[in-house]
Order: structure tokens, then C-alpha cells, then sequence
């Protein structure tokens, strides 16, 4: 299996200071800071990054697993949305939400939705992120 990369340079204490965050070897690059991590600043920030992947992943394996089951796909859309909230006083990922819609000639929302889970329980980055407490799923199948 292949390896993948990635790298952060940061100046500066946590208040004040700046980063710049790499995605493999230059595909994307881009500052963060603590106001775009922490309030609403302007650049990415490592939970875009984390949510960023899970839809990717995600997408990618409903994909697969649809295809596997005889139902290749018109097209699967994602987006995931990790939530940031204080754990003993320290920033933690609580909550990831899902949302996903497809477009699966053949198949009915029951099908898309059990697909679906499949694909979460499946999906790498998903299993990476098995330790967020509440991990949601709302499964749409468009015509």
C-alpha cells in the first residue's frame, strides 16, 4: 500500500503566530492560524483538512461498494463537518456529520442508505476516526 505525506510549518506562539499546511508534495498549500482554527479567521485549519479527507474517502468507497453490489454510480456527493468542542479543558474532534447524496440508477433510498453504512463502516479514514463519539450519516439518493 502506498505511503502518503504531508507537512506543517508554524511561527510564532499559539495566539499569535501563523502557519503554512502542505497536502502531499505541494497539491494544496495553505495558511492557518489560531483564528482560522479556533473562531473564524481566514485559511484552512487541520479539522478542514480531517473533514476534507472523510468526504473524499468516504465518496470514493460508497463508490466502490455500490459499483461491487452491481449498482455503478452516476455521481456521489459529501460533505463532512468535524465539530470542535472542549474535552477536560482541551479542543477535541466530538462530532463528525456526514451527508451524502447519489445519483444510483437502479436502486431505492433503502438500498443507498444500507450502501451508505457499509461505506462508513468500510471507509479508511472513517475507521481512522473511530474515536469520535458521535459520528452521523444522512444518506440522500437523488433522481
Amino acid at each position: 500500500m502506498a505511503t502518503r505525506n504531508g507537512s506543517a510549518e508554524w511561527h510564532g506562539d499559539l495566539q499569535s503566530g501563523n502557519g503554512q499546511v502542505t497536502v502531499g508534495n505541494g497539491v494544496h498549500s495553505g495558511p492557518y492560524t489560531h483564528k482560522s482554527r479556533f473562531e473564524e479567521g481566514e485559511g484552512t485549519n487541520p479539522e478542514e483538512l480531517i473533514a476534507a479527507a472523510e468526504a473524499a474517502c468516504f465518496s470514493m468507497w460508497l463508490s466502490n461498494v455500490l459499483a461491487e453490489a452491481g449498482t455503478p454510480v452516476e455521481s456521489v456527493s459529501t460533505t463532512a463537518r468535524a465539530q470542535l468542542r472542549p474535552v477536560d479543558g482541551v479542543p477535541t474532534i466530538t462530532q463528525m456529520i456526514l451527508k451524502t447524496e447519489g445519483v444510483v440508477p437502479g436502486i431505492d433510498q433503502a438500498r443507498f442508505e444500507e450502501a451508505a453504512k457499509e461505506a462508513k463502516e468500510g471507509c479508511i479514514i472513517s475507521r481512522a476516526l473511530g474515536g469520535i463519539p458521535e459520528f452521523t450519516l444522512e444518506a440522500t439518493l437523488k433522481s
